[in-house]
């Protein structure tokens, strides 16, 4: 396994509530797709909004109740928040106060407003409609970068079917 984290899927209760949240509140560009498939054998359907992050990272939400029979997980416990955060490293604090008052007017719950921490960073903390918790982060040490998303579709080619050397005369 190679040193790289390709797909970050949450589990949603709403997909379209979560799809206008990331796309229409924070600005991340995605669309729902997948809309028509259906799993025979699990059941779960494979509607899921993508978002293409840059450096090549891909942000899925996927509706819980399709993830949970998709993985074949039982759902005893429901979803806690404090299992994992999402990091968001920004280039100055001041984009730290943007970005959490941004997510605010998304419908994002402040769950720590942003601050100077003892250990030199300056964060906030903010979850999304279904809890999921993300640290926007400035760190000095760690500045966010800026790479430009190349598109997966704007790579992608067509496949074309190969005729055989028989049939190319």
């Amino acid at each position: 396994m190679h040193p790289r984290l390709s797909v970050v899927t949450l589990a949603v209760r709403d997909l379209t509530t979560s799809l206008t949240f990331y796309r229409d509140g924070l600005g991340l560009p995605g669309k729902i797709i997948g809309t028509e498939y259906m799993d025979s054998v699990s059941g779960a359907s494979g509607a899921v909004a993508l978002f293409e992050l840059r450096g090549g990272l891909i942000l899925a939400l996927y509706p819980r109740s399709d993830l949970i029979k998709d993985a074949n997980v039982p759902d005893d416990a429901g979803p806690s928040q404090v299992e994992f955060s999402l990091g968001y490293l920004t280039k100055s604090r001041r984009e730290v106060d943007v970005l959490v008052r941004k997510a605010t007017a998304a419908g994002a719950r402040v769950t720590e407003a942003p601050r100077a921490r003892a250990w030199g960073i300056y964060s906030g903390y903010f979850s999304d409609p279904d809890g999921h918790l993300w640290e926007i982060i400035y760190n000095r040490a760690m500045p966010g970068r800026d790479e430009p998303v190349r598109s997966v579709s704007k790579t992608a080619r067509p496949v074309r079917a190969r005729r055989s050397r028989r049939n190319r005369r």
